[in-house]
C-alpha cells in the first residue's frame, strides 16, 4: 500500500493525466507528469514536471526515483523506455500496452479469450487488401494498426473498387469488416492488485466524425440485456492481463449481442460522468487501485447522468452551459480551439 503523501508518476501530459492528478491531490498524494510536449495541461494541476522524450533514458530514470508509483493516462507510450523504470512499480503491467497499441494483436488477444470482434484481417499491402475484402466484404474499413485515434488513421471502403488508387501508408494495417450496430457502449472496470473488480454503469455512447459525443446512463433497455456478457469478456481480460487500475472495453450492440470494438488501458472518455455522477470517479479509483488502497464505491450518485464533450469552439459557450445550475463543467485549460479537438466536457445530473 502506497500512503498518501507519496508521488504518483503519471506518464502523458493530456487531461486524461489531468483529471488523475486532481483526483490523487483529494486523497492526498503528489503527481510527476512526464510527456515529450512543454505544453502539458496535466502539469499545470501537478506538483512536478519533466518535460523530455520518451527514450531519453537518464530523464525517465530521474522520473522514476522520484515517485513510488507510475501509471499513464494514454495508450501510446512507447514500451520499451520503460524498462528505465527500474524497481518503480508500474501499473497497469506493459503488457497491457503491448496489446491495446496493435489492433491486430488485441483482437487476437480478446478472440483467444473468447471475445466476438468484428471480422478482421492484417494487410500489409495492396494485395493483401484485395484478398481481405475478398474474404470479409465491403463494407470494411482500414485502419492503422498502431497509433491512430479519434478516427484518425482510418479508410472507410464502401466497395471494393473503392481500395483501387489508395495511397496506403507505409505502416501495417488491419481491415475490418462493418458491424451492423444499433447502439454504442463501453464497460469500465476497475481492478486491484488483489483481483478485485468494480464495474462502473455501462454508458451509451454517441460518436461523430469518430469522436465521441455523447455518453448518457443508464444505457437504454436494449444494451442493458448486452452488459453482463460484455463485463464477463472484460474480466477475463483484465484477469489474463494481471491488470491493475481502470480499463476500459467498448462495444457494438447487435442483435446477435456484443461485438467487441477495442480496448483502452486506461481511464476513459466515455467515463467522464463518474466525477460527479458516480460515489467514486474513475479517477479516484484508479489512483486507489494502483496505490493499493481499497476501491470505492461506482454505484450511480444520480437518477441518470449525461456526459458531453466539447470539441474545438464548443467550449467557447461556457456561459450559456454554466447558466444552467444541472450542468458540470470541465474545461481542460487547452490555449486552441482548434476543430476535432477536446476542449472539455459538460456532465449534467437528472435527480428526481
Amino acid at each position: 500500500m502506497i500512503p498518501p503523501g507519496e508521488t504518483i508518476g503519471i506518464l502523458g501530459g493530456g487531461q486524461l493525466g489531468r483529471m488523475i492528478a486532481v483526483a490523487a491531490a483529494q486523497l492526498g498524494y503528489r503527481c510527476h507528469i512526464f510527456a515529450p510536449e512543454a505544453d502539458s495541461i496535466a502539469a499545470e494541476v501537478s506538483a512536478a514536471f519533466t518535460c523530455a522524450d520518451w527514450h531519453d533514458a537518464e530523464a525517465l530514470a530521474r522520473f522514476a526515483a522520484d515517485c513510488a508509483v507510475v501509471t499513464y493516462e494514454f495508450e501510446n507510450v512507447p514500451v520499451a523506455p520503460l524498462l528505465q523504470l527500474g524497481d518503480t512499480v508500474l501499473h497497469p503491467h506493459p503488457r497491457a500496452l503491448e496489446t491495446a497499441q496493435d489492433r491486430l494483436n488485441e483482437k487476437t488477444f480478446v478472440t483467444d479469450l473468447g471475445g466476438a470482434p468484428a471480422p478482421f484481417a492484417p494487410v500489409d499491402s495492396a494485395a493483401d487488401l484485395d484478398a481481405a475484402i475478398a474474404a470479409i466484404g465491403a463494407p470494411g474499413i482500414l485502419k492503422t494498426r498502431r497509433d491512430g485515434y479519434d478516427g484518425k488513421g482510418q479508410w472507410r471502403i464502401m466497395k471494393a473498387e473503392d481500395a483501387r488508387g489508395l495511397d496506403l501508408p507505409a505502416k501495417p494495417l488491419i481491415y475490418e469488416g462493418f458491424v451492423n450496430f444499433f447502439a454504442e457502449f463501453s464497460v469500465i472496470l476497475c481492478r486491484g492488485e488483489d483481483g478485485d473488480i468494480r464495474y462502473f454503469d455501462s454508458a451509451q455512447n454517441v460518436h461523430e466524425g469518430g469522436i465521441l459525443s455523447l455518453s448518457t446512463v443508464p444505457a437504454s433497455a436494449e444494451v442493458e440485456a448486452q452488459v453482463p456478457a460484455a463485463r464477463e469478456l472484460a474480466a477475463r481480460v483484465a484477469d489474463a492481463l494481471g491488470y491493475v487500475g481502470v480499463l476500459t472495453l467498448e462495444f457494438f450492440a447487435t442483435r446477435d449481442g456484443p461485438v467487441f470494438n477495442e480496448m483502452a488501458p486506461r481511464v476513459h472518455n466515455s467515463g467522464h460522468w463518474t466525477i460527479e455522477g458516480a460515489v467514486t470517479s474513475q479517477f479516484e479509483n484508479h489512483v486507489r487501485a494502483i496505490c493499493g488502497l481499497p476501491l470505492g464505491g461506482t454505484g450511480l450518485a444520480a437518477r441518470a447522468v449525461e456526459m458531453r464533450n466539447l470539441i474545438g469552439d464548443e467550449a467557447h459557450d461556457w456561459p450559456a452551459i454554466l447558466s444552467d445550475p444541472a450542468n458540470h463543467l470541465h474545461l481542460y485549460g487547452k490555449a486552441a480551439a482548434r476543430p476535432g479537438r477536446k476542449m472539455g466536457h459538460v456532465t449534467r445530473l437528472t435527480l428526481d
